[in-house]
């Protein structure tokens, strides 16, 4: 698929095992105690050692200390960091994993804010929520969200399943999708059926566009 995969909130090796046969590029994993999909270490290490190699392990966190990202990253190991809290560039940078930084979108300055991060740290826009830090379920303003994908490389979030996410991908073109409460039936358990369909419609893009573009180089050749 033209764009990647990330599917988020994994609790079981069943549902990150199917994720990978479909196509997704990586797994996440929340180590956030407040959130109904949260997983411990040593569960996420059990569920990362049965992922094929080309699928990466991301660990999500909101305002952990550089210890205990230090340590789930090297107990896990982990390709990626997401953060979801107020955590600076400065702090973002100083991890030595590669970072995806969630921006919530509210208005225009927040796209700003997003596309300023350091170049060395990937976006994830996403809607704002103090509380939940994501998996709300409710869709970001993909006018914004495009707005960014034009300037920088994103993962988009926020709402998408398999009913939204084709217009998801045309409207906003995003390097990246991170989905999570869109595939449940509960907190942490993802639908098989839910799992098909989202990647089933992303395969239906990629058939469309190629043979779009078939008929430009017949028409137009």
């Amino acid at each position: 698929m033209n764009v990647k995969v990330k599917v988020c909130g994994m609790t079981r090796v069943s549902d990150a095992l199917l994720a990978s046969e479909l196509g997704a590029a990586a797994i996440g994993f929340v180590f956030w105690d407040k959130s109904p999909r949260s997983i411990q270490p040593a569960q996420a290490a059990a569920i990362t050692a049965q992922l094929p190699p080309d699928v990466a392990p991301v660990g999500v966190f909101v305002d952990p200390s550089p210890a205990w990202v230090e340590e789930v990253s090297a107990q896990v190991r982990l390709a990626a960091v997401q953060l979801h809290g107020g955590e600076t560039p400065e702090f973002c940078v100083a991890i030595p994993n590669r970072v995806i930084k969630a921006m919530p979108l509210r208005e225009p300055a927040d796209v700003e804010r997003a596309v300023r991060l350091p170049e060395c740290v990937t976006p994830l826009v996403d809607v704002h929520d103090p509380e939940k830090k994501g998996g709300t379920g409710r869709t970001v303003d993909w006018a914004l969200a495009a707005d960014v994908a034009r300037r920088r490389r994103i993962f988009l979030a926020g709402g998408l399943n398999p009913a939204n996410v084709a217009e998801a991908v045309r409207v906003v073109r995003p390097y990246a999708l991170d989905v999570s409460s869109g595939l449940e039936t509960s907190p942490g358990v993802k639908s098989p059926e839910l799992l098909e369909s989202f990647f089933g419609a992303l395969v239906a893009i990629d058939q469309t566009s190629l043979e779009q573009e078939r008929w430009a180089a017949k028409n137009h050749g």
